[in-house]
């Protein structure tokens, strides 16, 4: 069976990656208002090919920004039942000036596929789609039954999937998800997921004097709105990267020590890891933890960004009124984004400077999450990897989030299976994203053989 799905994919490499690249070409940028009309061509190119592959039920459902696309294929009594997400929005792909080629013509470059969202996550999401068009090209029909949930707002908070997963359990029904959206560990070597940090990703707003004053004629007297807010986010960190907001770490639950001793064992040089993937002069952080477990298994704080006052060309000496800082944290297991967000605005308020207001405003929160690698398809799924590949599976955690995982382990009781096939320096969110190419055909076949032992 797998030999003829594997010659399928063999035969059709060039049309699927053809395929692939026209899907690309679609900027759907979901947090781009502009861009709202290529978000919706992407959700139907998404069920164009749901259906040329075979699917049924194809819906194309409105949400209160970018469409959601279902489709399903029940005709396997008996047989378990596979829920595949994956989404078809992008990160803007800002700075364009440094893109070697234009961000949405996918150009083919030393065996690499470079384009916006060519990793994360249209090619992901399209390995998913091909293999079932391998299959049902192969053998007539399908081992197990099918559903697919499609987003286009991963990128920005996933609001509207988040709600309708849990408004329609019952439709969405299944025994276990499958999401490609990450990566190996390293190159050509099998790696399944199980574990996801959570995020909470907030704006902090500060407000200073009623309108930006002059430096010269009220310096020394009227509050900054931007040194308050660096004044107050420099206490909340402090310079080994241990967060200091009371309450926020408290429960977080270490690795298990057998997690520990699978993590010394992956193959991992430091150094290359600041070189290559960094790219800074020296790795941070809690000195007292592995760089693993800084990524994997701690909580963080990152400011992304702070606005405010006169950025232009040259100079304008003013005290700015008004100041905005994007702030998020990743969260792990036993932190919950209720009690984060508490500690968050708590902390906030009691560490406004003097003559600053401030507001707290949440933009998205999502749990951490743990995968049981015991579970009987997690152990399919790492025999179909291993066969494709030929080595045995390694199983890590992600630094990510990917807030639908927690979405279905809440409301639909399942598991998700994490199969990527990106990697490490694809550059996701960066300009010259890349997927291998190769990769993408492992995936196909991986994806096929997956669905095929599972079904058995």
């Amino acid at each position: 069976m797998s030999q003829a799905t594997d010659a399928f994919v063999l035969q059709n490499q060039e049309r699927f990656l053809d395929e692939l690249k026209e899907f690309i070409r679609i900027p759907s940028v979901s947090t781009l208002p502009e861009n709202a009309g290529d978000a919706a061509r992407a959700a139907q190119f998404v069920a164009g090919s749901l259906k040329a592959a075979g699917m049924e039920n194809i819906e194309i459902i409105a949400t209160a920004r970018h469409p959601l696309v279902y489709a399903d294929w029940l005709h396997a009594p008996g047989k378990p039942t596979v829920l595949c997400y994956g989404h078809y929005d992008v990160q803007p792909p800002d700075p364009v000036e440094e893109w070697k080629t234009p961000p949405f013509e996918p150009t083919e470059r030393d065996g690499n596929l470079y384009a916006r969202g060519s990793s994360d996550d249209k090619g992901q999401l399209y390995m998913h789609i091909k293999a079932i068009e391998t299959l049902r090209s192969v053998h007539g029909t399908l081992p197990l039954n099918l559903k697919f949930i499609v987003e286009g707002e991963e990128e920005v908070g996933g609001a509207s999937i988040s709600k309708y997963v849990a408004e329609n359990p019952d439709k969405l029904k299944a025994d276990v998800a499958l999401v490609s959206d990450t990566a190996l560990y390293a190159d050509g070597m099998p790696t399944l997921c199980i574990g996801l940090r959570g995020l909470v990703y907030t704006e902090v707003e500060a407000s200073g004097p009623s309108r930006d004053l002059h430096s010269g004629l009220y310096g020394g007297t009227a509050p900054n709105a931007i040194f308050g807010l660096i004044e107050l986010l420099a206490k909340a960190k402090d310079a080994s990267g241990r967060i200091l907001i009371p309450g926020m770490c408290d429960e977080v639950a270490p690795p298990a020590p057998a997690e520990k001793a699978s993590w010394d064992s992956l193959p991992f040089n430091p150094r290359e890891f600041l070189e290559k993937e960094v790219g800074s002069s020296e790795l941070t952080g809690e000195a007292d933890c592995t760089v693993f477990e800084r990524i994997w298994a701690r909580p963080t704080m990152e400011v992304h960004g702070i606005a405010g006052g006169f950025t232009g060309a040259g100079a304008k000496t003013v005290i700015p009124a008004k100041a905005t800082a994007k702030v998020s944290f990743r969260l792990v297991p036993n932190q919950t984004p209720e009690k984060v967000i508490a500690a968050w605005k708590e902390f906030v308020a009691r560490n406004t400077p003097a003559g600053i207001r401030t507001e707290v405003r949440v933009l998205s929160a999502a749990p951490a999450v743990l995968v049981d690698p015991d579970h009987p398809a997690i152990g399919v799924a790492a025999r179909a990897f291993a066969e494709v590949l030929g080595r045995p599976t390694v199983f890590i955690r992600s630094g990510g989030s990917i807030p639908i995982v927690g979405e279905f382990a809440k409301h639909l009781g399942i598991p998700t299976i994490l199969l990527g096939l990106g990697l490490p320096d694809d550059g996701l969110h960066s300009p010259n994203e890349k997927f291998k190419v190769g990769n993408f055909y492992l995936g196909i076949r991986t994806v096929a053989r997956f669905f095929a032992q599972y079904g058995a």
